[in-house]
């Protein structure tokens, strides 16, 4: 299986700053994992969305795939209680 290429939105350092250092390296080990294959286990399409959602521990990585482009864009991460409100 080809591997995809990992892009961030911009907002997405943003949301990592605020997160303890320890749950950020599992965080960014998961979507390094989403690289060999972004629709692994635990991998969940959202609902009238093309976006798709990862759990690590307390916190939910939601991302999108570009097929075409073998991309992976991570939009979001955020804690479980508060990723899926709109900003």
């Amino acid at each position: 299986m080809a591997k995809y290429k990992i892009t961030f939105k911009k907002s997405v350092a943003k949301d990592l700053r605020v997160l303890p250092k320890s749950d950020i390296k599992k965080i960014l080990s998961k979507i390094d994992s989403l690289s060999e294959n972004p629709r692994g286990e635990g991998c969940i399409k959202l609902s009238g969305q093309e976006n798709y959602r990862v759990r690590q521990g307390l916190y939910r990585i939601i991302y999108e795939i570009k097929e075409g482009l073998l991309v992976v864009n991570v939009i979001k991460v955020a804690h479980r209680s508060h990723v899926y409100k709109s900003s």
